[in-house]
C-alpha cells in the first residue's frame, strides 16, 4: 500500500470505531431516558425515547454496511480485523439494547396510567441506574481501549441479577399482597426483566472488547447469583418470555 492508501485504510477504521462510540452515547442515553421516564411518570420522555429508536436501527445497518465494505475492500487481518467484526457485534448489541429500552418507555407510559407506586418505582430507578453505570464503564473502555475496565464489567455481572431477582420477590410480594396492583406490578417485572437483559448486552460488549485487543475468546462462565435458603429457589426458576 503507498501511504495514502494507508491513511485512508486508517481512516476508515477509525470512522468505524468512532460510529460505534456515537450510537453507544445514544443506546447509553435511551437507557437512562427510559428509567428516568419511570421515575418522574413523564409521558413525553417515554415517548422521546421510543421515537428516537429508529435512530439507533439506522446507525447498526450503517455501521454493518461500512464494515463489510471495509473487509470486501481492504481485506483487513489480525488487529485490524477483530476491530472491525468488534464494530458489528458491538453495533447489534446497542441495537438490542436500544430495542429494551424502548421497551422500558413503552411500559412507562401504560404504567403513568396507574396508580403511583412509589417504592417500586425506586426500585426499578435503582436498578436502572447500576445498569445505565455498566453501559457506561463498557464504553468508556471500548474508546480508550482499556482492558481492565471491560474486565471489571464482565466481573461483576452477577450484581444486576442480585437486583433483578430482588425486585421480582419485592414484585411478587405487592401483588399477593393487593390483586388491584398486579397490571402495574407485571409492567415494572418486565422492566425489571428488560433492565437486566441490558446488563447482559453490556457483558457481551465486554467479551467484545476483551477479543478485539488480545484475539482471544474469554474462558469460564460468567459470575452468576447463586440464590440463598431464604430466597427459596423463587427467582432461581422463574423466567420471563420476551418482553
Amino acid at each position: 500500500m503507498n501511504q495514502h492508501t494507508v491513511k485512508a485504510y486508517g481512516d476508515e477504521l477509525n470512522q468505524l470505531t468512532a460510529e460505534v462510540a456515537r450510537m453507544g452515547g445514544l443506546a447509553e442515553a435511551q437507557v437512562a431516558d427510559a428509567v428516568d421516564s419511570v421515575a418522574r411518570r413523564d409521558i413525553a420522555l417515554a415517548r422521546a425515547v421510543v421515537e428516537r429508536d429508529v435512530k439507533l436501527d439506522v446507525m447498526q445497518r450503517d455501521i454493518e454496511k461500512k464494515a463489510i465494505r471495509l473487509i470486501a475492500l481492504r481485506q483487513p487481518v489480525a488487529s485490524d480485523l477483530r476491530k472491525t467484526l468488534s464494530a458489528m457485534k458491538l453495533a447489534s448489541d446497542l441495537e438490542r439494547t436500544g430495542d429494551l429500552a424502548k421497551n422500558i418507555a413503552k411500559r412507562a407510559l401504560a404504567v403513568a396510567e396507574t396508580a403511583p407506586m412509589q417504592p417500586l418505582t425506586r426500585s426499578i430507578e435503582r436498578m436502572g441506574r447500576l445498569v445505565s453505570v455498566r453501559l457506561r464503564d463498557v464504553l468508556d473502555a471500548y474508546t480508550s481501549g482499556e482492558i481492565d475496565g471491560a474486565l471489571a464489567v464482565w466481573n461483576t455481572d452477577d450484581e444486576v441479577d442480585e437486583h433483578y431477582n430482588a425486585l421480582f420477590r419485592e414484585l411478587l410480594t405487592y401483588m399477593m399482597g393487593d390483586p388491584r396492583t398486579i397490571t402495574a406490578c407485571t409492567h415494572l417485572l418486565f422492566m425489571a426483566k428488560n433492565l437486566e437483559r441490558i446488563g447482559d448486552h453490556a457483558t457481551n460488549i465486554a467479551e467484545t472488547i476483551h477479543y478485539e485487543i488480545t484475539g482471544d475468546e474469554m474462558t469460564g462462565d460468567r459470575p452468576r447469583w447463586t440464590p440463598t435458603q431464604s430466597d427459596g429457589g423463587l427467582a432461581q426458576t422463574h423466567t420471563l418470555p420476551e418482553a
